[in-house]
């Protein structure tokens, strides 16, 4: 999945907690919503929010968060793992550590409980 199918499929699931998530398609998505973040920042900063965060950078973060979750839960679906294991960000350090980890990780090959292979039909990379 390229980047700019990415960005859609995060915006068309944006509350579409069902189904997986591959790699490339949960790393395109950060992408897009850190540098969506810096624009944001950018942008405060031009019109005088120095300290703190600004508007527009709230604006930003209030328009990803939900795509960010239901983007994260299908990750994890994609693992084979409940989307309640996305709470495991709140203990901290260790918690994000687990987190970053299985979202690297390869998924399950082949269909599993949560639905069939994202990269069906596609070359799957170690």
């Amino acid at each position: 999945m390229g980047f700019g199918e990415a960005i859609q499929s995060g915006f068309r699931n944006y509350v579409g907690f069902s189904g997986r998530a591959a790699r490339s398609e949960y790393w395109y998505w950060v992408l897009f919503a850190v540098l969506l973040a810096i624009v944001g920042r950018i942008i405060d900063y031009a019109v005088g929010f120095h300290a703190g965060a600004g508007i527009f950078s709230a604006i930003v973060g209030l328009a990803v968060i939900l795509p960010d979750l239901a983007v994260g839960v299908r990750r994890l679906h994609d693992r084979d793992k409940s989307g309640w294991f996305l709470l495991l960000c709140l203990i901290p350090l260790i918690g994000s550590i687990i987190l970053l980890v299985w979202f690297c990780q390869r998924g399950t090959s082949g269909a599993n409980r949560f639905g069939p292979d994202p990269l069906a039909g596609r070359m799957r990379m170690a």
